[in-house]
């Protein structure tokens, strides 16, 4: 007597994810196993979004079905043909359902073996995305391996864009300048004439906090706001001590005042910035100009109404008589020089470091060891899987066409060329594991209490929220250290990261192993954040707090000032960059901050994974307390200007994709 199991196939609803070649089934349980069945009739019908439901009848039952084959049969006439299948559901005929989660491009016609859904720590099952390998480029030594890819079409079907992304991201790029209305400036060399004349490049593209930027810009509350709030909340510090090479006076920053900078210290109200990193780093020549980029101190005071007021500037790492001391007591113009070469230092080290290294970088680590080291059944897989969409794609992309020779921040930026590299290296080097863990980061710097901090506020909750996700899910599998400890993929992959991503710096402190499940669940949690959250809140105001050139240059085409007292609107005019690079930094921001009609948000998981009970529930309360979260910063948002979105769940990306 035959026993027929019910098979439904889901095709993905990417573009092109249908195939007309023939395709077969052959199901795999502790009972034996099925012939080998064809799931086609004589018009394929595996189209976009489509669900096909055929029989499978075998002489006996298969027992607890384990593993389903899939394989599609060579087209003469397609013979290329890829074919995106989502998942397949089997029903036995007892009554139970089996689920296969799948979410691969299957680019050939061999068989391909696929395990029933529920997560398994321990799996020969290999990954087949063998194609992603390290490679260690020598021109970029010292810096995290990148995957080996020369071409777009050399990274496999699964970590590309789909195809409605490809397009809209190939229309982004080229109509950049178009929808900004700075096409006709693009190769304009020319110097401003006046603040004013900015207004016109300006006024095409703005938003709520671009026009708050463009009316606050020169403000000094607004300036050191912008170190809590801005699109580079990871520089400013406690200041419990003066730096040796930063001679602060109390007759410089408290003159006719009773306050006294020791006493001030001491109470936690003086804060500084340092940018030793860009420190003897080579500017760039633009246009056959040499460029300026200085390494500046600056020191903040908080006051009793609660704001961050800068109170002195040094733009060269080492004291000297050509290397005053800026004050806001100075002339408008010094002191608005000087605040400006701060923020252009601010703009170089933010892009380089701690968006280029600290997210897209180590997120392609992260992806490239998950890849190679995870099966598709490990429950990490499945919880990392969807942080990892289109990373190593826009990566590549970026790679191509902002920090090659001919890329826009080479060209463009005062630290493109030799300056990058060197910036990226000393980055690297002063990267550590607890600067990457949001609540050691803010600990360490000494910002615990500081008010109107709305990146640490938000990013805290946010860290909190994904801890207990993680918690829940991978505790359900881990049940003691033991697991952990002879998980030997887990440890394979941590590996990996520290190797290829740190190119094993012991003095970073990542880990090399992973012993206890308390590491585990901290480490993937820095995974989670460090792919979403901390992405969004450097990437997404781009364009709000860089749009309105003055605020923030990309380039500085004057040097320094080194006496005070000379600074005009004139020596301002002759510093800012020309048209043509201020055009084309202004459409690199907003091509960077501008997201994809098919973003996937913190939360939402489209692709199910998952198939136990525990993780699916532990996905529900995880997508509540980010909407509650959403009520909360939104509610909040109502009374600020400017208000900080950028850590809102609701737009916050699950990956680097932009």
């Amino acid at each position: 007597m035959l026993v027929v199991y019910k098979v439904t196939v889901y095709t993905g609803d990417s573009a092109h994810a249908s195939t007309f070649h023939n395709v077969y089934i052959t199901l795999v349980g502790t009972g034996g196993q099925s012939e080998s069945v064809e799931l086609t009739s004589w018009l394929p019908s595996f189209h976009e979004r489509s669900v096909k439901n055929c029989k499978v009848k075998c002489s006996k039952p298969l027992g607890e079905l384990l593993v389903i084959i899939l394989r599609k049969e060579h087209h003469i006439l397609f013979p290329n043909s890829p074919w995106f299948v989502a998942k397949v559901e089997v029903k036995s005929p007892m009554g139970d359902i089996y689920l296969f989660p799948i979410y691969k491009w299957i680019t050939d016609c061999e068989e391909h073996y696929f395990r029933e859904g529920s997560a398994v720590l321990f799996s020969q099952e290999k990954h087949d995305i063998t194609k992603l390998c390290w490679t260690k480029d020598i021109y970029k030594s010292g810096l995290p391996h990148i995957m080996e890819a020369e071409t777009c079409s050399a990274l496999p079907l699964d970590v590309r864009f789909y195809f409605t992304k490809e397009l809209e991201m190939a229309y982004t790029a080229v109509k950049a300048l178009v929808e900004l209305k700075l096409v006709e400036l693009a190769e304009c060399k020319e110097k401003f004439r006046s603040i004013e004349d900015i207004q016109c490049l300006y006024s095409c593209h703005r938003t709520e906090i671009s026009d708050y930027v463009h009316d606050h810009w020169k403000e000094d509350s607004f300036f050191g706001y912008q170190f809590l709030n801005g699109v580079n909340p990871m520089v400013i510090r406690r200041c419990p001590a003066l730096p040796q090479n930063f001679p602060v006076t109390d007759e410089m920053v408290f003159k006719g005042s009773k306050q006294r900078l020791k006493y001030e210290m001491k109470k936690g109200n003086i804060f500084l910035c340092d940018y030793k990193i860009l420190d003897g780093v080579k500017a760039n020549i633009i246009n056959g100009k040499q460029q300026y980029l200085v390494a500046p101190l600056v020191l903040l005071h908080k006051t009793p109404d609660d704001k961050l007021m800068p109170i002195a500037i040094q733009l060269k790492q080492t004291p000297a008589e050509d290397n005053p001391i800026f004050l806001p007591t100075d002339s408008e113009w010094d002191w608005l020089l000087a605040k400006t070469f701060v923020r252009n230092a601010d703009l170089n080290l933010h892009q380089l470091s701690f968006h280029l290294l600290r997210t897209h970088l180590l997120a392609e680590v992260f992806t490239v060891a998950l890849l190679r080291h995870l099966p598709m059944m490990h429950p990490l897989y499945k919880l990392l899987m969807p942080h990892t969409r289109y990373t190593l794609m826009i990566n590549f992309l970026a790679r191509k066409l902002l920090i090659s020779d001919t890329g826009v921040f080479t060209r463009f930026a005062s630290s493109g060329g030799e300056g990058m590299l060197t910036i990226l290296r000393e980055a690297l080097s002063s990267v550590t594991y607890r600067s990457l863990c949001l609540p050691d980061d803010i600990s360490d710097r000494g910002l615990e209490d500081v008010p109107n901090f709305y990146y640490r506020d938000d990013g805290l909750k946010l860290w909190n929220i994904i801890y207990r996700f993680v918690k829940g899910t991978l505790s359900f599998y881990y049940k003691d250290d033991k697991m952990v400890q002879d998980d030997q993929a887990l440890q394979e992959w941590i590996y990996a990261i520290y190797s290829n991503g740190f190119t094993s710096e012991k003095k970073t402190d990542i880990p090399m192993r992973l012993n206890t499940v308390k590491e585990l669940l901290k480490f993937v949690t820095m995974v989670i954040f460090t792919c979403s959250a901390q992405h969004s809140a450097v990437n997404s105001g781009q364009y709000d707090f860089i749009g309105w050139m003055p605020n923030t240059p990309v380039s500085l085409e004057g040097p320094p000032p080194s006496r005070k007292g000379e600074a005009t609107e004139a020596t301002m005019l002759d510093t800012l960059p020309s048209i043509d690079v201020t055009v084309h930094g202004m459409a690199t921001v907003w091509l960077l901050s501008k997201q994809s009609s098919d973003s996937e948000y913190l939360g939402n998981y489209p692709e199910q994974r998952f198939t136990d009970k525990v993780p699916l529930e532990k996905i529900k309360t995880f997508k509540q307390q980010l909407k509650k979260l959403h009520k909360q910063i939104k509610k909040r948002n109502k009374h600020l200007k400017p208000p900080y979105t950028y850590l809102d769940p609701k737009v916050v990306e699950n990956s680097v994709s932009l």
